[in-house]
């Protein structure tokens, strides 16, 4: 895609900062405790898919100021209620937490949240769960409420939880309603790193995006994400899967690179762009969803012969 500047696309609800390879998105409610609403949702679908596909960007950080009142305080409850009792179906309804995780999710690009502050409901769920990494202050205050107002989790929490912390853990956190700090055993290994100092949090993630960005290969990364978030049901499965990645990556620019790297004792330059990529086979994962939908088409119900 042809060159972006951030800044011009008008968002209200974040501020957008590029620099050398780093997209720093800075949640921009203080006065609404940095609340899930308004335009927030649009804005950050926005600039996750936008980021997907620009080639200059390596890392996606979303952070909110230091000096906000909360990284997050959750959905803002000013329009909250009013959109679950609206008048669309609860077959058609999409929640928009759950829309803007699937965006973070399927950035192919690397992405990381960097929690300065308290972290409360969507700000749990939306605006951690989907992302790389995760570096939290420690004094924050983190809930799980929902069961507590009288709703369910939302965002693709019941689903990015258990694979991130397991089922037991989930269970404790996302069941029990709880409110943890950082360094609690539920959820201490969530985080990337925990930082004593509130104001720190942002600069330690910026140190560990720019080393991220000057030191892999983006093709790399974005084919590693896909392995991970979408593997086969089976050893086997998996097995054809990263053979096939392998494959193509090996005979790349940017393997050669690294290659050659190692041998002369240097940092790599890589150049390769996920954009260059033309395999047709690359997202495999709508091959694989195809492939299981027609598998289960194929199944007999019991009793009426073999399966």
């Amino acid at each position: 895609m042809a060159s972006l500047d951030y800044s011009a696309l008008g968002f209200k609800a974040v501020i957008v900062d590029f620099d050398g390879g780093v997209l720093t998105v800075t949640i921009n409610r203080a006065k609404q405790r940095n609340s899930f609403g308004g335009t927030l949702p649009a804005e950050l679908i926005q600039v996750f898919e936008t980021a997907d596909r620009d080639d200059r960007v390596r890392v996606v950080i979303l952070t909110a100021e230091h000096t906000a009142p909360a990284y997050s305080t959750g959905a803002d409850m000013s329009t909250a209620i009013a959109d679950l009792t609206g008048p669309e179906g609860e077959a058609v309804y999409r929640d928009p937490g759950g829309q803007v995780a699937i965006a973070i999710y399927n950035c192919r690009k690397y992405t990381i949240a960097a929690v300065n502050g308290n972290a409360i409901g969507v700000g749990m769920t939306c605006l951690q769960l989907p992302f790389n990494f995760r570096f939290v202050w420690e004094g924050a205050k983190l809930a799980f409420p929902f069961v507590r107002l009288g709703i369910s989790p939302e965002s693709t929490s019941t689903f990015l939880l258990p694979r991130l912390l397991g089922h037991s853990r989930a269970d404790s956190l996302l069941l029990a309603g709880a409110t943890v700090s950082p360094t609690s055993p539920l959820i201490s290994s969530l985080y990337h790193e925990i930082i004593p100092k509130r104001e720190d949090v942002l600069p330690v993630t910026l140190a560990f995006a720019r080393d991220l960005a000057t030191n892999t290969s983006q093709i790399a990364v974005g084919y590693t994400k896909g392995l991970l978030q979408h593997p086969g049901y089976t050893i086997e499965e998996n097995h054809l899967l990263d053979s096939r990645t392998i494959k193509i990556l090996g005979a790349r620019e940017d393997a050669a690179e690294g290659a050659l790297a190692f041998k002369e004792r240097r940092k790599p330059r890589f150049s390769g762009a996920l954009s260059k990529i033309s395999s047709l086979w690359y997202p495999w994962k709508l091959t694989l969803l195809s492939q299981r939908k027609r598998k289960a088409l194929d199944v007999k119900p019991f009793g009426t012969g073999k399966l």
